[in-house]
């Protein structure tokens, strides 16, 4: 993977097209809030073939040795009202999925799945993870979102503690996916995806697309709140991209992207 190789196999017209190839660096999210900050075009992507210090949602960390894996942040200036903004993770996640499935044998189509709000998974292993993160202007308005994304492609061991959770697309389907392909293929999906949804300023014309890869839908879940767990099932999304949720009781909820966390009842996705 090189800046060549990536830039080579883009069908884009904006998505990517501005491209920050680093052989290493700490954090390509960082580097990109850097890159905002210097007026960086929409579009802009950061990849890296080692990132040593990434991060994930909270204080969580995201490896990513050389030679195996994707670590990259998408620089986006959208048009949106901050409460939009959350459902840029779930069109990434949709970019994502469909970019892996895009690569794949016809069996697997169906076996790409998403995590509501930020993980993809093959087999009941997370592969992918994502994080955006907003800039403000001084009036509060959005300046930039930066999405992050990792996603294990070759990497076969993983540490003890990520045994049972993480995975790649090599160890969970057996394929050696390129990863300069794939980061084409999620560029061109992203920029279908966020045209859709930014002409709409929804994430209504996407939930069916979204619905058929949500490994959450109809499963029972534990929301863990910082006002108390609770046990429910997950519906669905909504066109704001929030989890809509029957709880025990039998109450509706809709919850928002990052205001908290989900998890399968029994283990990490079921």
């Amino acid at each position: 993977m090189n800046r060549n190789s990536i830039a080579g196999q883009l069908t884009t017209k904006w998505a990517a097209r501005h491209l920050d190839y680093r052989l290493q660096t700490i954090s390509t999210q960082e580097d990109a809030k850097a890159l905002v900050l210097a007026g960086a075009p929409h579009g802009s992507l950061v990849v890296t073939d080692d990132q040593t210090g990434g991060r994930g949602r909270g204080s969580r960390t995201w490896s990513c040795p050389p030679g195996s894996n994707i670590a990259m942040s998408l620089i986006l200036r959208p048009a949106l009202a901050l409460p939009q903004v959350p459902a840029l993770t779930l069109v990434a996640g949709l970019a994502v999925s469909q970019g892996i499935a895009d690569l794949l044998p016809a069996e697997w189509q169906d076996q790409i799945l998403i995590k509501w709000p930020n993980d993809v998974v093959i087999r009941k292993r997370k592969i992918c993870g994502i994080l955006t993160e907003t800039q403000l202007r001084p009036d509060g308005s959005v300046d930039a979102c930066i999405v992050g994304i990792g996603i294990n492609v070759r990497q076969t061991m993983f540490p003890e503690e990520l045994r049972e959770i993480a995975g790649s697309i090599l160890s969970q389907t057996g394929i050696r996916v390129g990863r300069s392909a794939l980061i084409a293929s999620f560029a061109g999906r992203m920029e279908e995806y966020y045209g859709v949804f930014a002409a709409a300023r929804s994430f209504a014309p996407l939930i069916d697309r979204y619905e058929k890869r949500l490994i959450n839908r109809d499963a029972p879940i534990r929301v863990l709140d910082p006002a108390g767990e609770w046990e429910g099932t997950a519906q669905g999304v909504d066109e704001s991209g929030a989890l809509i949720v029957t709880a025990q009781d039998g109450t509706l909820h809709r919850i928002g992207a990052g205001e908290v966390s989900v998890r399968g009842l029994y283990q990490y996705t079921d």
